[in-house]
């Protein structure tokens, strides 16, 4: 039975080895600037923190070997409590690191804010003057993606481009519950949200095809909610941008309704035009003939709200007099 039991936790070892043999290391080697400066930020808070973690688990194995059992000449010293010293060390290491981690922390949070405009395209590359960002406007359906292009008029299922070398700054939002857009090459995770909008800069460096994909569960058709991102080269984007607009049909209303209906594994789908102000009309949820966008709605309630704030004033004042 024993043996049996040994042949069994062999096994699951083997297969648990093989499964981590095949995983993929983009996070901790990406081809963005910001997913490398991100990566960076991982590496110098795994070192602080091991400062302290190899110390205790060195000091844990020396002290079970030098107290073992069979050692009759290790110290014996029931009576001892205290050590300024040794409490210094305990406190002040510590202490050193949460210090560091939090300056860390604060730095990398304000310069990796996804809604800051990039100020580099690599480290040691500041972005050229007169170079505009690509804005790339991203909604997150059931369960596929769909990628606006304002500047270039098309539309795109399934599929995203960019130059590399490029600013990009990323519009997101999602039609109904909650997700989130990840892309682990280029950036960290954001989450998109029905009738709001989040914001993502950032920048490809190297040339090639990266995986995208929600990662944040959405229901039955999660799994197959994913993308393509093409790193390109200035020429190779105009090429595809081509043959968007060559092989696309036209996405107007109707067919948006269409498309916004659940489906899975959703094959690549191409769009040369697109219906006017159609992502805007997805954020503020008035696709629909006839319904009242979120932003004429709460500006109307604003207004209303400033009117009878407005009389009331009046009215006290009249009493004054």
């Amino acid at each position: 039975m024993s043996i049996l039991r040994t042949l069994h936790k062999i096994s699951i070892t083997a297969a648990a080895l093989t499964l981590l043999g095949g995983c993929d290391t983009v996070v901790m080697s990406p081809s963005g600037d910001i997913a490398a400066q991100q990566a960076s930020l991982i590496v110098w808070a795994t070192v602080l923190m091991l400062i302290v973690v190899v110390p205790v688990i060195v000091l844990t194995l020396l002290f079970a070997w030098r107290y073992r059992s069979t050692n009759k000449d290790a110290t014996y010293a029931p009576d001892w409590d205290h050590s300024t010293n040794l409490e210094l060390v305990i406190w002040a290491a510590p202490l050193a690191i949460i210090i560091a981690l939090g300056a860390l922390t604060w730095v990398s949070t304000h310069q990796l804010d996804p809604y800051r405009p990039l100020d580099r395209i690599s480290e040691g590359q500041p972005i050229p003057e007169g170079v505009e960002p690509l804005i790339v406007e991203v909604v997150a359906m059931d369960w596929k993606w769909l990628f606006f292009y304002p500047e270039q008029g098309i539309a795109v299922v399934n599929q995203l481009a960019a130059p590399v070398d490029r600013p990009i700054k990323f519009k997101i939002t999602s039609t109904t519950m909650m997700n989130s857009f990840y892309i682990p090459a280029l950036a960290g995770q954001i989450y998109a949200m029905g009738g709001m909008e989040t914001q993502l800069h950032a920048v490809i460096n190297e040339v090639g095809s990266y995986d995208g994909f929600s990662a944040n569960y959405s229901g039955a058709g999660f799994n197959g909610m994913r993308f393509k991102f093409l790193g390109m080269s200035e020429s190779n984007f105009e090429h595809w941008v081509t043959k968007v607009k060559s092989d696309g049909d036209d996405l107007s209303r109707s067919t948006y309704k269409e498309l916004e209906k659940p489906s899975e594994y959703n094959p690549v789908q191409y769009y040369s035009s697109v219906a006017p102000a159609l992502y805007d009309a997805i954020l503020n949820r008035c696709v629909d003939p006839g319904s009242i966008c979120m932003k004429d709605l709460m500006s109307h309630q604003h207004s209303a709200k400033n009117a009878a704030e407005k009389s009331n004033v009046q009215s006290e004042t009249h009493h004054a007099h």
